[in-house]
């Protein structure tokens, strides 16, 4: 990953989803550049993906104020841009308490819940039972 930027003023914060986790530092006076792992975010997640996020800074129009830097472990693309995308979501509200409502009401605070479930006894997966033959 690259060096971190020298000295400027940023606001950390941490974004999950599913077993996804991203530390996120937005940089006040920024320039509108979005890395994740020190790649560019389009070359990272792809073009679908890379729009989700970075969606909290078009949402509150603050896309050219800021650089994210943001470092991703675990879950899949998806889930690590969601990840993401809550990340720079808490960041922003630490920069801004007045974007709040405005990210509430897109669903970029709420933290999903929803994770694998766990495989019980007797079964193949969380649900999936046995193939039953009566004959």
């Amino acid at each position: 990953m690259n060096a971190p930027s020298t000295k400027r003023p940023y606001f950390s914060a941490v974004g999950k989803r599913k077993t996804a986790i991203a530390r996120v530092r937005v940089y006040t006076g920024g320039s509108g550049q979005c890395r994740v792992n020190g790649v560019p975010v389009d070359d990272y997640f792809g073009p679908v993906a890379s729009e989700n996020a970075c969606s909290p800074l078009a949402r509150t129009e603050t896309k050219t104020l800021f650089d994210v830097e943001a470092r991703v472990a675990g879950g899949g693309k998806p889930a690590q841009a969601d990840a993401v995308c809550h990340g720079v979501s808490r960041a922003l509200m630490l920069f801004n308490p007045e974007f709040r409502p405005e990210l509430k009401r897109a669903g970029f605070l709420r933290r999903d819940p929803r994770i694998k479930e766990r495989k019980k006894p007797g079964l193949r997966r969380a649900r999936r039972a046995p193939q039953f033959s009566k004959r």
